[in-house]
């Protein structure tokens, strides 16, 4: 069984894991919240280079709260401003405006619980490939067995909490600053389904081993 945590935006390593096929996937929402982690974050690409985008959520204090119990703070414009950074720096890639209709809605909507969010997102995600999704959802907490595959903390922005991965070598394709930028690996779904639309199926498949 592969087991994840639930991504915000997750990145193109996330999508290689939860569109496998061959095992089951389940997405763990019983688990811990972690914090600085992508379950709240992503990173995309600006005209600057790599930008990070934050789901503000409510602290917690004392027991720690399973991710499903997790609530996003709407006291703070982040809807606002994750659209007008995405906008900015996918308007001109060749399929946002192919896709922007799927995504842009979602950034309109006032959601409690940051899973639920997630899973929006991901669901639009599944849309715009084309594909369906063949993964559950858990409230409880996953003991993984020996033969379990736990990347609930092995993926991870930060080089010292990222676990290697050798079923996953990234391929580079067209990025929209290419020209007068460095191909930045492995950043958010959106960026490969706005740069490349009908070949991102393909590109995940190939930087999966």
């Amino acid at each position: 069984m592969m087991i994840l945590s639930t991504a915000y935006l997750g990145n193109i390593q996330y999508y290689t894991k939860l569109l496998r096929t061959g095992q089951p996937v389940v997405i763990d929402l019983g688990e811990h919240y972690r914090k600085q982690s992508f379950r709240n974050r992503c990173e995309i690409l600006g005209a600057n280079g790599v930008i990070p985008l934050t789901v503000p959520v409510y602290k917690t204090s004392g027991e720690k709260s399973p991710v499903h119990q997790v609530r996003i703070d709407h006291t703070k414009a982040w809807k606002h401003q994750h659209w007008n950074s995405i906008h900015s720096g996918y308007k001109n890639s060749p399929f946002f405006d192919y896709y922007a209709e799927l995504f842009e809605p979602i950034y309109h909507r006032d959601y409690d619980l940051l899973w639920e969010l997630n899973r929006d997102l991901t669901e639009a995600v599944l849309e715009a490939l084309e594909v369906k999704g063949e993964f559950d959802y858990s409230q409880r907490y996953i003991d993984a067995g020996p033969e379990d595959r736990d990347w609930r903390n092995a993926m991870s922005e930060k080089p010292r909490l990222h676990s290697p991965d050798p079923d996953f070598s990234p391929v580079p394709y067209y990025q929209v600053f290419s020209e007068h930028m460095e191909f930045a690996p492995n950043l958010s779904i959106l960026d490969l389904l706005f740069c490349e639309g009908p070949a991102t199926t393909d590109i995940l498949q190939q930087s999966a081993r």
